[in-house]
């Protein structure tokens, strides 16, 4: 059986011997993954599932099927530990198997409550609650790096969302490989391995191993944008220009994606609460767009796009006499001497 084609950065820069979170919700995508990883040998996994409660009893189902997988990878890493010869002795019987274990931690939310608390969509408040589970659980368990199973499928759509809202190449090169969110003061490393394995390789691999999976019965919705993209805009790009539209598009990503890499080692770790507007007017008008971008976002700024980054960068001209804009949630930016802050 084939095995999947995991991103080569995966036991050179997290090796399998190290604890690790990773999310799964029963979809096939994550099941893959949690199954590819262990045969990778990452044995030492704390299996995260948040219960959206948007489906009722699905969701609940859901929950269940996840925590008796993770249960059965435990039992048989037990058992191949138990049969399998002592590495140091040489002889059969029991090896050690401190911290090499499958865990399972679940976590609930109320989305749709959340969605209109905060006046977002139904997708934004599930994503957001799914984050803010995986930060509580990496700082409860002192493991702040999680592996989530976005493809290659969902890097096109993902690129084609945010091109068609309008995002720069910040955006345009959201998902990477590797990359760090803080979160509730967490700062969480998210890995996506298998952002170079595409879907129907997935259905494959699933289909050849027999695995099991729960079928999310939402994802033929063509109320979310995300869904139209994949079930009508994508087939019918494909259709009338006769190629593989996705691999060009995920071949873009992935450039973009690597030179954004490149201007983060411009760009600082950590923020004040106010941004130098003398320092940022030296920059080069990229690099202004991009300290900007994630100062704003730092600062917990929603839906940072072109045009509030350049009502920002006007702000930063001392020649210009206006020394505030409007944010979102009724917050305002504003220049007072050589300082950009935000205020409620």
């Amino acid at each position: 059986m084939k095995p999947l084609k995991v991103s080569s950065r995966l036991s050179r820069d997290f090796p399998p011997e190290t604890r690790y979170l990773i999310g799964v919700s029963g979809g096939r995508d994550s099941v893959a993954l949690l199954d590819q990883l262990v045969d990778l040998g990452y044995r030492n996994l704390i299996v995260c599932h948040l219960n959206h409660h948007l489906r009722g009893r699905s969701s609940d189902a859901d929950a269940r099927f996840v925590r008796n997988l993770a249960e059965r990878y435990r039992r048989e890493i037990a058992g191949q530990a138990q049969r399998g010869p002592n590495p140091r002795t040489g002889k059969r019987g029991a090896r050690p198997t401190r911290n090499r274990r499958i865990d399972f931690e679940p976590g609930t939310a109320t989305v749709r409550a959340l969605a209109a608390k905060k006046k977002m969509s139904i997708e934004t408040a599930a994503r957001e609650a799914r984050y803010a589970f995986f930060a509580k659980v990496a700082k409860r368990r002192k493991c702040h790096t999680i592996f989530l199973a976005h493809h290659a499928d969902d890097l096109v759509e993902t690129f084609l969302l945010n091109l068609l809202r309008g995002a720069g190449t910040t955006g345009l090169a959201a998902m990477r490989e590797v990359s760090t969110r803080r979160i509730e003061h967490v700062d969480l490393t998210i890995v996506r391995p298998l952002l170079g394995v595409w879907r129907d390789e997935i259905d494959l691999y699933v289909c050849e191993r027999r695995l099991k999976f729960r079928e999310d019965a939402s994802n033929k919705d063509l109320g979310p944008a995300r869904n139209r993209l994949r079930c009508r805009v994508i087939p019918y790009l494909e259709k009338i220009f006769g190629r593989n539209v996705r691999r060009n598009i995920w071949r873009t990503a992935t450039i973009l994606s690597e030179e954004e890499n490149f201007f983060e080692l411009f760009l600082p770790e950590k923020f004040s609460d106010v941004l130098d507007a003398k320092l940022l007017r030296e920059l080069p008008l990229a690099l202004q767009r991009r300290m900007l971008s994630k100062w704003l976002r730092s600062e917990k700024v929603r839906d940072v796009g072109f045009d509030l980054i350049e009502r920002a960068r006007s702000l930063v001209d001392q020649v210009n006499r206006v020394a505030k804009t409007n944010l979102p949630r009724d917050r305002h930016l504003r220049r007072r001497g050589r300082e950009l802050f935000i205020e409620s």
